[in-house]
C-alpha cells in the first residue's frame, strides 16, 4: 500500500458535505395532522434512540401530552424547566433504550446526549443554522426525518439550496391527511386603497344625505 493512499480521507463539516453524507427524509404533513403523523411514524419505523426537535415549549408539551395518551413514553426537555430538571432528562435518555426525547432546539444545543441516532424535526427552525447544528448531531451515524407543512416550504427549499442536495420524501400508508380547520368569524377585507373592477368599470351612484 502506498504512504498516499494510507492518508486518512479529510472529512468536511459545510453545509453540503453533511447534507449530502447523512440520510434525510422529508414527510409533507400540516400542522394540525402533526401529532397523529408522530405517533404513527413512531409506531410503524424501528425504534432508535429519538430527539424530536420543536419550534416552541407549548408545541412540546402538546405533543408529548398527545404521544403519552397514545402509551408512548417520551421525556420533555425546554425553557420553563429547572436547569437540574433539563440535567435528568439528558441523563434519561442517554441510559434508556431506544428513549425519546422531546425538547426545543435552542435546549438541544445545550444537551450532551451521547446516543442520538434520529432526530425529527417536528417543526422546521426560524433559522436554517439550527437545522445544520442538529443534522451534525447524526452525521453519518443517524438519520434526519422532516415534517414539514405548507407554510414551512419556503424554509425547506432554503435548506436544499444551502446543501445543493434535494431531500427525499416519503409517506407514511397508515395516515390519512385531514382538511385544514376553517377559522371562525374571519370576515374577507375590502380593499383599503384600490377600487374593485366593479367600481372602476361603473360610475359610483350618489349617494342621498
Amino acid at each position: 500500500m502506498s504512504e498516499e493512499s494510507s492518508k486518512p480521507v479529510k472529512k468536511y463539516y459545510d453545509y453540503i458535505s453533511v447534507g449530502n453524507r447523512t440520510k434525510q427524509v422529508v414527510y409533507f404533513v400540516e400542522q394540525h395532522d402533526k401529532p397523529v403523523h408522530c405517533e404513527l411514524f413512531l409506531t410503524e419505523n424501528p425504534s432508535l434512540p429519538t430527539v424530536v426537535i420543536c419550534k416552541s415549549k407549548k408545541s412540546a408539551d402538546l405533543l408529548g401530552t398527545y404521544l403519552e395518551g397514545k402509551n408512548i413514553l417520551n421525556i420533555v426537555a425546554h425553557g420553563n424547566h429547572r436547569a437540574s430538571q433539563i440535567e435528568d432528562a439528558a441523563n434519561t435518555f442517554n441510559t434508556e433504550e431506544n428513549a425519546l426525547l422531546i425538547t426545543t432546539s435552542k435546549i438541544y444545543e445545550t444537551l450532551e446526549l451521547n446516543k442520538v441516532q434520529r432526530v425529527i424535526n417536528y417543526e422546521l427552525p426560524f433559522e436554517p443554522e439550527s437545522y445544520f447544528k442538529t443534522l451534525r448531531c447524526v452525521d453519518e451515524v443517524g438519520e434526519s426525518i422532516l415534517f414539514v407543512s405548507s407554510d414551512e416550504e419556503n424554509m425547506l427549499e432554503t435548506l436544499e439550496l444551502m446543501m445543493k442536495y434535494d431531500i427525499p420524501h416519503s409517506e407514511i400508508d397508515s395516515f390519512e391527511h385531514t382538511p385544514l380547520p376553517k377559522t371562525e368569524n374571519k370576515k374577507k377585507k375590502k380593499p383599503r386603497h384600490k377600487k374593485s373592477k366593479k367600481q372602476e368599470s361603473k360610475p359610483e351612484a350618489k349617494k342621498e344625505d
